[in-house]
């Protein structure tokens, strides 16, 4: 965690999901750099334990709490915990994803299953009960992460750019009904990520055509790279709400 960065989230409480590893955990060191107390949600103890204990020696405050997305009751448990640690929401930073990505006439249900749930359903419900702490305060920062799969499909995307284009819209949505209340949105896309993210690909054609083939042709973004677009987004004063970001690798082509 650099302590190059600025306070600005001073006072703040941010929740970050899937923040075990990746753009998760980059986005958590990120704002508790810059002053927020950041409570780390995601399904692997020892990762998010780990986390904190790096936060917490670099002088930042955190919170680890595991947390599995898709069921109710953790989320439940994630708000009510963070409230009576923090007893505020201020962001809320909906990053936990999957990407199963086969092609349709060999994908298996349990993943298109399993893709809704977490990318899809698990920000709505998260949300959904973050939502009412922010109006009450009169203030928020929703960030949902999405990915340039929500602008356009591809083959062999289809479950997962069904999810992020319903990202997409579930996030629009949200800033048309809330804006006025305070509270901002932002949706973030990424393009390609040098993540763990495509490592859970269960097709071994396409995981191959994007380890050895795609990434290798072009220089991919960093987890920081999003992270300090997400900070940057949540720092901008309040009369200021950036609603989207779409982030490439410059030699990305699509």
């Amino acid at each position: 965690m650099s302590a190059d960065f600025d306070s600005k989230l001073d006072g703040q409480v941010a929740i970050v999901t899937g923040a075990s590893s990746g753009i998760g955990e980059a986005t958590a060191t990120a704002l508790a750099s810059r002053g927020a107390s950041v409570v780390l949600a995601a399904r692997r103890k020892n990762e998010l334990e780990a986390l904190a204990d790096q936060i917490e020696s670099a002088g930042g405050d955190s919170l680890p709490v595991p947390t599995d997305i898709t069921e109710e009751d953790d989320i439940d448990a994630l708000v009510e915990t963070t409230l009576e640690e923090f007893d505020s929401i201020d962001v809320l930073v909906n990053n936990a994803g999957v990407m199963l990505l086969e092609p349709v006439e060999r994908a298996d249900r349990e993943n298109f299953r399993q893709m809704v749930e977490v990318n899809l359903l698990g920000l709505m419900n998260l949300t959904h009960a973050a939502l009412p702490v922010m109006q009450e305060q009169g203030a928020g920062h929703i960030v949902n992460v999405s990915s340039t799969a929500g602008r356009d499909a591809n083959a062999n995307n289809s479950g997962y750019s069904a999810t992020k284009f319903g990202v997409n819209a579930f996030s629009e949505s949200l800033r048309q009904e809330v804006t006025t209340e305070g509270i901002r949105t932002t949706i973030i896309e990424p393009g390609a990520v040098e993540t763990e993210l495509q490592e859970h690909v269960p097709d071994e054609e396409i995981k191959e055509q994007i380890e050895d083939g795609f990434l290798d042709s072009i220089t991919p973004l960093q987890s920081e790279d999003i992270a300090d677009a997400i900070a940057y987004a949540v720092t901008r004063p309040q009369h200021i709400s950036i609603n989207e970001m779409l982030i490439r690798p410059t030699d990305q082509q699509l």
